[in-house]
């Protein structure tokens, strides 16, 4: 069987919460107890399943507005893979 290997993205992505930092590979249970509870979660859905690997859960946080801003955290099985912001009209 062939193996295969997932290759992450080297950027870090990372989310301010007053004091506290929730980082690229923090669990959700982590970003929570640093950030207390986010204004909405979704389910997105699952990766995609490759040779039998893979589909493991999607899921969005959404905190804020802050300065101005939402803020977009994603985890893929349980851990934060990207942060993202969206200015507020």
């Amino acid at each position: 069987l062939p193996l295969l290997v997932f290759a992450a993205d080297a950027s870090a992505a990372s989310y301010r919460c007053g004091t506290k930092l929730a980082s690229t590979g923090d669990r959700t249970i982590e970003v929570e107890n640093k950030c207390g509870a986010p204004k909405s979660n979704h389910f997105v859905g699952y990766t995609q399943v490759v040779n039998g690997i893979g589909g493991v859960q999607i899921e969005e946080w959404v905190y804020g507005p802050a300065n101005g801003a939402l803020y977009f955290l994603r985890f893929e099985g349980g851990r934060l893979t990207a942060v993202e912001s969206k200015r507020q009209p």
